[in-house]
């Protein structure tokens, strides 16, 4: 596939792309628009897609995530939701010393998972099938990581009781959003901090080739998560914390 418009977005983010980087997205191209032919991976087929919608829009996590000077290599992160591995397997393309963890619900996209990441010979990357719910009260798991991320999964007082209490203090969470990012981010409040964390900022992303506003909205872990969540699974979308006392239901 050609990655021209993945090479100028890439540019416009001031993210450097090396010829092995580029080699290794044309694969993950090519296996992801043939997997999807029998697996529906992703609604997104076409190259300009899968380069803007998927790729790029990955990648730009990486202004938020480096924000203060400290790169990615060595850090420990897990993709919560991850789908077709947006936006862990992108990340860890470009920052090939970080440790990386991809959670996925569904079984057919975890085959995927675990062939591309053998296909692009990924080293340091652990495919793990579960719920977010089930996963964040394992020990293994439970406040191990230096940063969760998400795209898509949820909303935000949803989303922060997936991601926050994977998530040791002094370690952070990005979500990636859409236009709604603001209005989700202040029904979250009281949930973010109910759930050890803080808002640390919102950053609005512009994307070459892509009209619509994202955002990344990124969370300090500045407290240990109270030991009742993640609630079972299904309660925190049934029930989601947006005001106190919620926390009492279920």
């Amino acid at each position: 596939m050609s990655l021209e418009l993945l090479i100028a977005g890439a540019k416009a983010l001031a993210v450097t792309l090396k010829p092995e980087h580029l080699e290794a997205f044309r694969i993950y191209g090519e296996e992801l628009a043939a997997w999807n032919k029998d697996f529906n991976l992703t609604a997104i087929t076409d190259d300009d897609g899968i380069q803007i919608r998927h790729f790029l829009d990955s990648l730009s996590c990486v202004l938020g995530m480096e924000d203060t000077g400290e790169r990615l290599g060595g850090k420990h992160i897990i993709d919560v939701g991850t789908g077709a591995g947006f936006p862990g397997i992108p990340l860890k393309i470009i920052r090939p010393g970080m440790r990386l963890t991809l959670l996925e619900a569904t079984e057919k996209k975890v085959g995927y998972l675990r062939h591309v990441v053998k296909r692009l010979g990924l080293e340091g990357v652990a495919v793990i099938h579960g719920r977010a719910e089930e996963v964040g009260q394992m020990a293994q798991h439970r406040e191990r990581y230096d940063w969760a991320v998400a795209r898509a999964v949820a909303e935000m007082p949803i989303l922060a009781e997936y991601l926050l209490p994977l998530v040791r203090v002094g370690g952070r969470v990005l979500a990636q959003k859409g236009e709604s990012a603001p209005a989700e981010v202040q029904r979250a409040e009281w949930a973010i901090t109910q759930l050890g964390g803080q808002m640390r900022r919102l950053a609005q992303m512009d994307l070459v080739g892509l009209a619509e506003t994202r955002y990344l909205v990124l969370l300090d872990k500045v407290a240990a998560t109270p030991p009742q969540y993640p609630r079972r699974p299904g309660m925190p979308t049934k029930r989601p914390l947006t005001a106190k006392g919620d926390q009492d239901k279920g």
